[in-house]
């Protein structure tokens, strides 16, 4: 199944995820979550490059990434480059619009305070921070715009998933979207890449990494990534150096100004049409039409798109604009189907889209809700503290305890996981050992860990609560309805 996915930051996930539980006071093995181990391998003592292409690779890494920058905000990660000695760095507008402090981390590790100086208008994804009292450091020249060719190689340096900075990856330029100012390519990027550079063989800057089309809910690369163009940087670098750009995040619509359509639960089917004059979703040219609804917490809905002309597609987002739910074929045959339990108060939006590009035809559209349940039964509540001395994870010594309780295939949990003193990161793993659904944020604005899944099997299901760095400590309250 194609998921769709656009904004790279490193973000809150809501996976669409609520029965006795038994609090385990002795860690048992926890199986490895964020093991960097297979990516560590000590380098050949005097290795040296075998070809033309890999001199080139080394070459390009050598000249650009110590000017390749992880951007840290309250709300999220990313990655940016800097531009000028005197530290402004170019990266994603999406990356720093939420507020709040933001700090530069060079390719050396120090973190160095930066201020936003201005954001792109009229949807451009782009923005400039500039670093506290610098005046010396390594920068990316930007190519010639115009210069960009589909074939011609493309890197891609940044810090996938907010854990491997200055991570390196090769691919080409796949195609050009001359229409939207954006470049494909097949380099590897992820979330966390958001901002950094995409760069040719001479380690100029032809574009800054903003969005990827993905399958699955992880959000990985399958080698279709976007990169806005170098030819619309100039213009939007040169309106920030004369004060022209905005200092404050532009509160334009992800969907360019669409008005969404108003669906009524319960309400009778909806026929729509899409045509050539319908929205078009960057990630893959297929067109859709924007619906919105209101839901409240614990409401369950079912919503349906039939066709006998196109192949449906459907993706829901929450009140925050985060993604609750995706699906292609769940309704039977081409048609989709979304089934899930809304997780706050708020106005949904809902894409009624195709699963390929540029298909044309008639659909209805069906959305049945149910009123809110009653307030859930608490499954686990626990309030614990996270101190020095205790189990750790291996993959990075961050601290974590591990709770425990019984679960039913298709039985409904939410999991929250609330801390004033550290970051938290919550996992559950099931009867199998697998991990079945893990979280960071539970939104753009808030650094506590959600999770609403659907249980896969009955039997034990451990949870595991965790900080999100080495240097997380302090109490926590954990809850499972």
């Amino acid at each position: 199944m194609n998921f769709k996915l656009l904004s790279l930051a490193v973000p809150a996930i809501l996976a669409v995820v609520a029965g006795s539980a038994v609090a385990v006071e002795t860690p048992s093995q926890v199986p490895k979550r964020r093991d960097l181990t297979e990516l560590k391998s000590a380098p050949l003592a005097g290795a040296i490059a075998q070809n033309a292409g890999e001199q080139t690779n080394i070459r390009v890494y050598e000249r650009a990434s110590p000017a390749v920058v992880t951007v840290d905000t309250d709300k999220s990660n990313g990655s940016g480059t800097i531009i000028s000695p005197d530290g402004m760095v170019l990266t994603n507008a999406h990356v720093v619009a939420s507020g709040g402090k933001v700090d530069v981390i060079l390719s050396d590790g120090r973190k160095l305070a930066a201020d936003v100086i201005g954001f792109g208008t009229d949807g451009l994804d782009l923005a400039v921070v500039k670093i506290r009292g610098q005046n010396n450091l390594p920068t990316i020249p930007l190519a010639r715009p115009g210069s960009v060719k589909v074939g011609q190689q493309a890197f891609a340096i940044g810090n996938p998933f907010g854990r491997f900075q200055n991570t390196f990856t090769i691919g080409i330029v796949s195609r050009l979207d001359q229409q939207r100012g954006l470049i494909q390519t097949d380099a590897a990027i992820n979330p966390g890449n958001s901002g950094g550079p995409l760069l040719n063989s001479s380690g100029e800057l032809i574009g800054v990494n903003t969005s990827i089309f993905t399958r699955g809910r992880g959000g990985g690369s399958i080698g279709i990534g976007f990169a806005i163009s170098v030819d619309r940087v100039p213009a939007f670098l040169a309106a920030v150096r004369e004060g022209r750009a905005p200092r404050v995040a532009q509160t334009r619509s992800p969907f360019g100004g669409t008005t969404p359509e108003k669906l009524s639960l319960n309400g009778p089917a909806v026929r729509g049409k899409l045509t050539d004059r319908s929205s078009v979703l960057p990630a893959d040219n297929s067109f859709f039409d924007l619906y919105s609804f209101e839901g409240r917490a614990g409401q369950q809905i079912a919503i349906e798109m039939n066709s006998q002309e196109i192949d449906p597609y459907l993706i829901l987002l929450g009140p925050n604009q985060q993604e609750i739910a995706q699906d292609d074929d769940g309704a039977g045959g081409k048609n989709a189907r979304i089934t899930v339990r809304l997780p706050a108060n708020g106005t949904y939006t809902l894409l009624a889209n195709s699963s390929q590009a540029r298909q044309l035809g008639a659909y209805t559209l069906e959305l049945k809700a149910s009123a809110p349940t009653a307030p859930s039964r608490v499954i686990l509540q626990e309030e614990g503290a996270l101190v020095a001395g205790g189990p750790v994870l291996p993959s990075d010594n961050s601290l974590y305890r591990e709770y425990t309780f019984e679960g039913r295939s298709g039985q409904s949990v939410t999991i929250s996981l609330e801390s004033t003193d550290f970051d938290p990161y919550v996992a559950i793993f099931g009867p199998n050992g697998r991990l079945v659904a893990e979280n960071d944020d539970a939104s753009q604005t808030s650094k506590n860990s959600f999770l609403a899944v659907t249980l896969p099997a009955t039997g034990r299901y451990r949870v595991i609560v965790n900080a999100y760095d080495a240097s997380g400590q302090g109490r926590y309250t954990l809850t499972v309805r």
